[in-house]
């Protein structure tokens, strides 16, 4: 997969952990997550999808305001390998949301559920962004903590990209979550680096 699509982001470019989270803002999520972010001292890359910013202008602010880097998600969440989908159009509406909310000019992407096909590299290119995958899922969508702490356990690298959620499916074990993988970084001496470093 990673031959061709050359120019995805897989893994951190440098030996640092990126934290991401997908699908925000949400208000029942985003300020736990904020907060816990804060408290371990740790900056992190919002993929947020369009239509949630609209709705929550001022928790996207938040993110900004704390020092987070926000991607873009999408303006609906949409496979963008769908056929007879615009997906040119809710990237670029997702981009012009953001901008508008909190004025930042987008430079990274994540497809919704992480659907990427032929057309991809394409589109990055009409939108000037960089497509940003991962190298660490940790399912924390399933709100099963076991299930987190296995992926944490074995998967867990010097240079991983990791997902998370902002999403109320994830909001129940996000806090629990995010302490288990910085408890294992210390415990393998790893570091966590932030998205201009790790996205280079």
């Amino acid at each position: 997969m990673r031959k061709v699509f050359p120019k995805t982001i897989w893994e951190s470019a440098v030996d640092k952990i990126l934290l991401t989270f997908d699908d925000g803002p949400t208000p029942e999520a985003t300020p736990i997550i904020l907060k816990k972010l804060e408290e371990h001292s740790i900056k992190a890359i919002f993929f947020c999808v369009g239509a949630n910013v609209e709705k929550n202008p001022e928790l996207t602010k938040q993110i900004v305001n704390a020092g987070h880097t926000i991607g873009n998600h999408t303006m609906y969440h949409r496979n963008i390998n769908l056929f007879n989908y615009n997906a040119n159009l809710s990237i670029t509406l997702c981009s012009q949301e953001i901008l508008e909310s909190v004025g930042n000019e987008l430079r990274y992407f994540r497809p919704p559920h992480g659907r990427i096909g032929l057309r991809t590299e394409k589109l990055m290119k009409q939108n000037n962004l960089k497509n940003v995958m991962w190298s660490l899922l940790t399912y924390d969508y399933k709100n099963d903590i076991n299930i987190v702490k296995f992926a944490v356990d074995n998967f867990l690298r010097k240079n991983s990209i990791v997902v998370l959620h902002d999403s109320i499916k994830s909001k129940p074990i996000i806090e629990n979550s995010i302490d288990l993988i910085v408890n294992k970084a210390k415990q393998n001496g790893y570091e966590f680096g932030e998205p201009s470093e790790c996205l280079k």
